[in-house]
């Protein structure tokens, strides 16, 4: 099929975001939504996103769905996605019928409208069929999830925790913000503080703090992060390294804890992601910090090894903890993947800890859920390396915690002997 979504819309620009994340697969659905946006009112970026990652969360449910409405009929990549959305709204979003319906149909190619038409209104009068059968669906399709991670949790977490943690992640995730302690804003109305977590804050939704976030004001974050920052226990006057730190949250952390008096190295193996990471940087505190390019699987340079008090790796990982954020992950991880991970997870561990002084600290996080990531990294590390030890772990179970899910734990090094 040939004919290129419109994008004048915001649901034209959807339909535009989730063509392309089908034919292209690799890239994630945030930067797609980003090339689109421009131009919107906060309004209509929030209703944008809001079909775009509704789709995608719900994809499997969706096209179970639609194949009900179908059969096997073969559908065109465009058209397919047009419908998609369109149950999207109307049984996800629960968007108003008429609207929803007409405007698909507007949208879709002159030979299309007919098909449009049809499927969305059968859909609708077979709404209270369709919404009786949801319970009986496995448990992959009624929560969108892949089979193999579905068994997977249900193997390790039993089948009624299994189930409440894919609801969670059939989830929307709201968005929280830490402030900045070194320039802290006037709070408005519609942050929502967090219980017993002072300088955290829930927004409202449709409410995106751009002028707090643009200042340094402010900085859009879980709370899950902030685990492996109370584990570092950054203090004043130390030497503090971030090596896996753009775009930035954690190193404005650490010069937040310590009033912006430490000494921060913060490091990243992608040079393009280092300007951002300069700029969140420098927002935060209003001087530069110092930035460098370190592809931390490889050993440090000898400037760098013993140098620091503190070290925390906060190494790439499966997003397994925030499938409920990033939702189209879930499309893309695999077995296979998840044993290549821990292997550079394992060369970035082992290499970041020799940048720690004797008797210094090592913080090893993630943002997943899975143990070979988290757990068995730091027990292979503690074996391969005599005289380190595991003071304390956390594991963030998001369901648990109504947070993102994470992993961290505080190993120390040995003394001077």
């Amino acid at each position: 099929m040939n004919d290129r979504p419109p994008v004048t819309s915001v649901r034209g620009r959807a339909w535009q975001c989730l063509c392309r994340w089908g034919a292209e697969r690799k890239v994630f659905a945030d930067s797609l939504i980003h090339r689109v946006e421009e131009g919107l009112s906060s309004p209509d970026r929030a209703m944008l996103q809001a079909i775009v990652l509704g789709t995608l969360r719900h994809l499997r449910l969706l096209e179970e769905q639609l194949a009900t409405l179908r059969g096997k009929k073969h559908l065109q990549e465009n058209a397919r996605w047009l419908l998609l959305s369109g149950l999207c709204q109307l049984f996800v979003l629960r968007w108003p019928e008429y609207a929803v319906v007409n405007e698909l149909v507007e949208l879709a190619p002159q030979r299309l409208r007919s098909l449009v038409n049809g499927v969305l209104r059968e859909s609708l009068r077979q709404r209270e069929q369709w919404e009786a059968t949801l319970s009986q669906l496995p448990p992959g399709i009624r929560y969108s999830m892949p089979d193999w991670l579905v068994e997977r949790w249900t193997k390790r977490f039993g089948e009624q925790e299994c189930r409440e943690l894919l609801e969670w992640f059939a989830q929307p995730a709201s968005v929280f913000l830490r402030i900045n302690r070194l320039n802290p804003p006037s709070i408005p109305a519609n942050w929502t503080p967090l219980p017993g977590l002072p300088g955290w804050f829930r927004l409202a939704d449709g409410h995106f703090p751009h002028a707090q976030l643009r200042t340094g004001q402010a900085y859009a974050t879980d709370p899950a992060t902030r685990h492996s920052i109370e584990l570092l226990a950054p203090a004043a006057g130390e030497t503090i390294l971030d090596a896996c730190a753009a775009p930035g949250g954690k190193s404005v952390a650490i010069l937040s804890a310590t009033e912006g008096n430490c000494y921060l190295l913060s490091t990243d193996n992608v040079r393009s992601r280092l300007p951002m990471l300069r700029s969140n940087l420098q927002k935060a505190v209003g001087h530069p910090t110092r930035v460098e390019l370190h592809d931390w699987t490889q050993p440090p340079s000898k400037n760098l090894r013993k140098a620091f008090d503190a070290v925390l790796a906060d190494v790439p990982c499966s997003n397994s903890g925030v499938l409920q954020r990033r939702v189209d992950v879930r499309w893309r991880f695999s077995p296979a993947e998840l044993k290549q991970l821990t292997a550079v997870q394992f060369q970035i561990a082992k290499h970041a800890m020799q940048a720690v002084k004797p008797g210094g600290r090592f913080v090893y996080s993630t943002c997943s859920i899975e143990p070979e990531e988290n757990n068995e990294i730091v027990q292979k590390i503690l074996a391969e390396n005599p005289g380190w030890v595991l003071v304390k772990e956390r594991l963030i179970l998001p369901h648990h915690e109504h947070t993102d899910g994470a992993y961290c734990a505080l190993l120390c090094a040995p003394p001077l002997s």
